[in-house]
């Protein structure tokens, strides 16, 4: 059976934002150029931040160059009502159990279902779903209500499907909170987009009805700086960090290797450019004693055919250059690998 929800994610699914981000991308300025130098200076193995690994695929725990950058933590994608559907629950068991096995701290980040992915669901269908998903992992206490929340229009096939809006975003935190007592539940999970004045006025939207619902305001809240972290700039996370309080997770950010005919991988130069925008992405966690973890996306790399392409490691799960920005970082030099150029 084909797992809708990684199709959407790899193949079919393209955020607007981050399209156009890549399109900006194409040409980097000088100072991009300066910093990238300067960010590749050395290593930086004692870090202010947790880091670890976002990926949908459980072969990464068996992967001897995932378990050589000894992570703490990692994050998994799951359709909100995957307790419901035994697919879905198949694929979320194996790689949680096998996450913490790896004595991994999961969080959990929900998102559309992948058997009704045009179906934006009720506060009360969502509660009662994650309920259940709740008692499936005990072990988990980390939690996004939903995953970029601010995304936008997503294409899917002929048709599309909206993210939530800013209210019902507050209404699925507040209901997730509800029933996950003891866990940490972050507020929105915001893709930070080349122009962020729309992800800030998402956040004043969504702060404003969390006031509303009398709801506690989050304590931690999760960003995805691609735009940021592959232009080689700060505004954008900084506007963020500015208009939140307490701690920010990078719950989603890395290198692009190749995202369609925006952001191509041509004889490999989106190796090197995605490597370049790792090395510059820790440069930029270290910026604020705020962001206090980053979750890398992705581990596995994605064969040709498909659309978006993040990979620390390529289709045949061999490293790639940026995979040694990674290691070196955490490891320091201990991390003499041969590189894919695929």
């Amino acid at each position: 059976m084909v797992n809708l929800f990684a199709l959407m994610r790899r193949n079919l699914v393209i955020p607007i934002g981050l399209l156009l981000a890549c399109v900006a991308m194409l040409a980097p300025t000088g100072a991009a150029s300066a910093s990238n130098a300067k960010s590749r200076g050395h290593a930086h193995v004692a870090s202010s931040f947790l880091t670890g690994i976002g990926d949908e695929q459980s072969e990464m725990f068996s992967d001897s160059n995932w378990r050589r950058l000894h992570t703490r933590i990692v994050r998994y994608i799951a359709p909100y009502d995957t307790a419901v559907h035994p697919y879905s629950r198949q694929l979320a068991e194996a790689w949680i159990h096998a996450a913490e096995e790896q004595h991994q701290e999961v969080l959990v980040a929900f998102y559309h279902s992948e058997y009704i992915p045009l179906h934006m669901p009720s506060p009360a269908e969502y509660q009662q779903d994650v309920r259940k998903f709740l008692k499936l992992f005990p072990h988990v206490h980390d939690y996004q209500p939903w995953n970029e929340a601010n995304r936008g229009p997503v294409r899917y096939h002929y048709e599309s499907y909206n993210s939530p809006s800013a209210l019902a975003a507050a209404k699925y935190y507040k209901a997730l909170k509800g029933i996950c007592h003891g866990c940490t539940v972050l507020g929105l999970d915001i893709l930070d987009q080349p122009d962020v004045y729309p992800s800030l006025n998402y956040i004043a939207e969504f702060q404003s009805e969390i006031h509303h619902l009398h709801t506690t305001m989050p304590r931690v809240w999760g960003l995805h700086d691609y735009s940021d972290t592959n232009r080689f700039e700060s505004s954008r996370t900084r506007a963020i960090l500015n208009a939140v309080p307490g701690q920010v997770w990078l719950t989603e950010t890395g290198g692009i290797v190749k995202f369609g005919g925006a952001f191509p991988n041509h004889h490999g130069s989106g190796l090197q450019r995605a490597a370049r925008a790792l090395s510059y992405m820790f440069t930029l966690a270290s910026s604020n004693p705020r962001i206090t973890r980053l979750y890398i996306y992705e581990w596995s790399g994605d064969p040709e055919s498909a659309i978006f392409d993040a990979g620390l490691t390529d289709a045949h799960h061999k490293p790639r250059p940026g995979y040694v920005v990674v290691c070196e970082h955490l490891q320091g030099a201990h991390c003499k690998v041969k590189v894919s150029q695929h």
